[in-house]
């Protein structure tokens, strides 16, 4: 349901770390002859991952736009049950949420070329554990509820379909597989949009503010197949990753924000009554 940019060198791991001028080290890190090298490799990427997610949301709007029943009276469903059998079911959900986490893998063996854990250099870890925990409830908080306000207005002005954000039968695993799946579009979409993208943008000398935008772009264009109001709010809350990025390189505090929004919307589609779901516009 619902994932950064920065352009600066940073010289430390901790939060609120200072950064240099684009022109300085991180600019220099990619010599030109390196730069198109850097170029596809975003590309291929992205192209593995939520590149090719946002091709299809793309093509995936047009076809809502242009059909016979308006956009606000169309839904899509997440989390969908994939086998009327139960463990085939599970079977299916488990590998699905781990071939998922691969471009999180790739992304990090890239970004370790340099000898340093990926890990540590985007902040993938829980370094001052409560502050992190702190940090990513405040971010969900400043982006979940918002969040779901340009849904509900999304819905109202009818450019927003109506999203079925948990549609799994209910059976022994269905709250632990939902977490698992809130946990993966976290780590994909922060590690690649937020911290794989941003780093490399920078290395090829972006300014700040074009790397801001288009990370926070590409995580719009993904979210397209919901509607636009999904499309703004994933926007918004790009750029608000993308800089709490550029100035903390954290990636932590993001995936847990991430994956609490994901974990209410989640869980709360699947087990709130409907008498309830209806009353917010979620039914």
């Amino acid at each position: 349901m619902s994932d950064g940019a920065g352009e600066h060198r940073v010289t430390s791991n901790g939060p609120g770390v200072a950064t240099s001028d684009a022109s300085g080290p991180r600019a220099a890190d990619a010599p030109v002859r390196r730069r198109p090298r850097l170029r596809a490799e975003i590309l291929i990427v992205l192209g593995l991952s939520l590149g090719q997610s946002a091709v299809y949301a793309v093509v995936d709007i047009i076809g809502r736009l242009t059909a016979d029943v308006p956009l606000g009276e169309q839904a899509t469903a997440l989390n969908p049950s994939r086998s009327e059998r139960p463990y085939l079911d599970l079977t299916y959900q488990l590998l699905s949420i781990g071939f998922a986490l691969i471009p999180v893998a790739l992304a990090l063996y890239l970004l370790s070329e340099s000898g340093r854990r990926a890990t540590a250099r985007i902040g993938l870890d829980m370094a001052r554990p409560w502050r992190t925990l702190a940090a990513g409830v405040g971010l969900a908080a400043v982006i979940g509820v918002p969040g779901l306000g340009l849904y509900l207005a999304g819905r109202a002005l009818g450019v927003t379909v109506e999203v079925q954000a948990a549609t799994l039968n209910s059976h022994w695993w269905t709250v632990p597989v939902l977490l698992l799946a809130a946990l993966q579009n976290a780590l994909l979409e922060e590690v690649v949009v937020a911290g794989y993208l941003i780093e490399r943008l920078e290395q090829l000398g972006w300014r700040p503010v074009p790397v801001l935008v288009t990370s926070a772009l590409v995580r719009g264009a993904y979210h397209l197949y919901q509607g636009f109001g999904p499309f703004v709010g994933n926007v918004i809350m790009g750029l608000i990753f993308a800089e709490y990025y550029r100035r903390r390189r954290r990636t932590m505090p993001l995936v847990i924000a991430h994956t609490l929004i994901d974990v209410v919307a989640f869980v709360g589609y699947a087990f709130l009554p409907d008498s309830v779901l209806s009353a917010l516009g979620l039914a």
